[in-house]
């Protein structure tokens, strides 16, 4: 029977995304313009939920290309406008950089990292011990890296141990090709519970990034941006807000420990014997055939990681510049000179980079719909403790759906325009950047879309190799989100008063006047 042309349309729009998802997509595409002439208001945050659902489903259907639609017709219908989403990635055009070079740069220091992270495996038997590693090494480096650096090394590491366990499983050598995405051959339970062993990984490592980015002001863009705004440098940004960080990593660490010990929320998965036996010959066979150019290879990419460390803690150039420095520095002294050699590595990054481009388009629409305006001046009638407390709570809700960075500049701006204006004395605005700060980095963990190394984690190659879907990481974070809010909140209400009036009296830090108030513009 001949297929029609429309039939044909329907067949390959979204492709063998399932038929009601499909269905879902035209709908929204269908009620938006209506929406919109009733109450723009409503039909913005319409839009925001609608591409929540699409990053929710990012399983059936990569959200480039639904999220995408959603925002060419919202732009059409005038929410918001080409020109002011182009300004919104000028603005994140480091975080995009990093993105683009930063993973690529990890691509070709792999060696090094499956060379480290094996022996770290194999040597440390205990999950336990294991688990607390991988947090702890994700949180220290995110303090002084990107967390989105931090999570494409994990990434990385990950679907090495996962590509070598499958290539042998499947009766292949270790130097054999082979496709990892293909499950025909297997039918062990090994493969599952090494799924579960490495989510457990993956999410315990993206966890860690949050707890280490919130502590610097380089650890997340926000920080930056509220230190700049406060006039903070490095050292006094971390001693303001250990009072609430210090608290929530030790219970953060101490969360796991549960999780490992309990095995609630699908954690505690234990690394299968025959794959730790695998990946111990696998070891043994690297070791036995190394020559001495790959062993030069792995010195070199030692010396480039220390290079990428010093460069990125002292911010010697935009983080996406070094990972360019990376990759020349990595390929020309690993004889990669060919250009599809190079274009492997950018094919990680490059629709996650688009996909942030759509999502800052959904961030224009915020700010041109004013969807967090009426939350911003409800919290600002609030006074003293209680002023904190929801400032804390405001960002966390707000961020758990919107971009962190976003949420983190509009407060912190709302805030330093009521520090000008005489509403709140210079000491309030202090203790309010630390409840901004906190609360953008730490309730954000609960969904994908609050952080953006949670979002690349789900949109990568691994995701679907390890079964990870949005409801999976909901979940999976639920446990520490509960955690790090309620220490968080706790920290903020009873204790942060408190103790920056101690750290005033050891003058550990000092009052800033109001002329002290950076002035520059918000920029990610």
């Amino acid at each position: 029977m001949q297929t029609s042309m429309i039939a044909a349309i329907y067949k390959n729009f979204l492709g063998h995304a399932p038929d009601w998802y499909k269905k879902t997509i035209i709908a929204f595409l269908i009620v938006n313009p209506v929406l919109f002439m009733v109450d723009p208001y409503i039909a913005g945050w319409t839009l925001v939920i609608q591409f929540i659902f699409t990053l929710a489903m990012a399983l059936k259907c990569y959200p480039l290309q639904p999220g995408g639609l959603l925002l060419i017709e919202a732009m059409f219908i005038g929410m918001t406008s080409p020109g002011h989403m182009m300004h919104e990635i000028e603005v994140n055009l480091e975080v995009l950089l990093l993105l683009v070079f930063m993973v690529a740069g990890i691509y070709f220091m792999k060696d090094l990292l499956m060379y480290l992270f094996t022996k770290l495996v194999i040597k440390v038997q205990n999950k336990l011990v294991l688990s607390l590693s991988f947090i702890f090494a994700s949180a220290f480096l995110s303090a002084f890296l990107d967390a989105l650096t931090v999570v494409a090394v994990i990434i990385s590491v990950g679907l090495g141990f996962y590509s070598i366990y499958h290539k042998v499983a499947s009766g292949k050598e270790f130097h054999s090709d082979h496709d990892h995405t293909s499950d025909d051959e297997l039918g062990s339970h090994d493969l599952e519970d090494f799924r579960a062993f490495l989510r457990n990984l993956m999410m315990h490592s993206a966890v860690g990034t949050a707890l280490g980015g919130v502590m610097t002001m380089v650890g997340e863009p926000q920080n930056l941006i509220i230190a700049d705004k406060a006039g903070w440098n490095f050292v006094e940004f971390f001693i303001r807000m250990a009072p609430v960080t210090l608290p929530v990593f030790i219970c953060g660490l101490l969360t796991t420990v549960v999780l490992e010990k309990t095995g609630l929320f699908s954690y505690g998965a234990k690394l299968p014997s025959a794959v730790r036996q695998i990946l111990v010959d696998y070891n043994d066979h690297m070791d036995k055939g190394r020559s001495k150019r790959e062993s030069a290879k792995l010195v070199v990419q030692a010396l480039i990681g220390v290079w990428l460390i010093v460069g990125l803690a002292t911010h010697m150039a935009s983080v996406g510049l070094i990972g360019l420095s990376v990759i020349v520095l990595a390929t020309s002294m690993s004889g990669v000179i060919e250009e599809h050699a190079l274009g492997k590595a950018f094919e990680e990054a490059l629709p996650f980079t688009a996909l942030l481009c759509v999502f800052f388009g959904v961030v224009a629409v915020i700010i041109d719909q004013g969807l967090f305006q009426p939350v911003i001046h409800w919290v600002l009638s609030f006074e003293g403790e209680t002023q904190m407390v929801m400032f804390y709570l405001a960002n966390g809700v707000l961020s758990m759906v919107s971009d962190n960075v976003f949420v983190g500049s509009v407060y912190i701006t709302e805030v330093t325009a009521a520090l000008q204006s005489g509403q709140i004395t210079r000491d309030q605005y202090d203790m309010l950047a630390v409840a901004i700060n906190t609360g953008t980095n730490l309730p954000s963990v609960a969904t994908p879309n609050g952080q953006a190394a949670f979002l690349f984690l789900l949109t990568s190659a691994i995701a679907p190799l390890l079964r990870l879907s949005y409801g999976k990481m909901v979940m999976m974070a639920l446990p520490y989100t509960i955690v790090l809010t309620i220490v968080g909140l706790l920290a903020t209400y009873l204790g942060l008063a408190d103790a920056t009036q101690w750290l005033y009296d050891m003058h550990l830090i000092e009052h800033h006047s109001v002329t002290d108030v950076g002035t520059g513009t918000v920029s990610h």
